[in-house]
């Protein structure tokens, strides 16, 4: 086997990902949990406008897209830290979520609030008042 086809098998290995290493984990998230609610926050540094970023919900899947642009005139980039361009992040919820999605971002940390799905077949007790 050449170098060639060693490097390519080396690279395509999954530990590496399909892309870059970074892109599974970029942005940093935290999922919180309550009984019939989930709290996702992500850091995502330098988003200078909400339209910049966008959040899909499927059944028990989120998505997360956004473009980070950072800019500082008159300066040159010698050093980066903080991830830039654009990215995409795709997170398996613990459990079906409903269309009752509320998201802010705020302080460079997107919060989403989603809430289980309730599928009309199971029955529910209702309370009587």
């Amino acid at each position: 086997m050449d170098w060639t086809k060693q490097w390519e098998a080396f690279f395509s290995n999954p530990f590496w990902g399909s892309s870059n290493a970074f892109s599974s984990h970029f942005p940093g998230v935290n999922i919180y949990r309550r009984e019939n609610e989930l709290l996702i926050v992500a850091a995502i540094p330098g988003l200078e406008h909400v339209h910049d970023a966008e959040v899909y919900v499927h059944y028990n899947t989120l998505e997360i897209k956004a473009n980070v642009q950072l800019h500082f005139e008159g300066f040159e980039l010698i050093e980066e830290g903080i991830t830039q361009g654009p990215f995409e992040r795709v997170i398996q919820l613990p459990f079906p979520v409903g269309e009752k999605v509320e998201a802010v971002y705020e302080n460079g940390l997107l919060f989403i609030q989603l809430h289980r799905l309730i599928p009309d077949h199971i029955k529910r007790k209702v309370e009587i008042k």
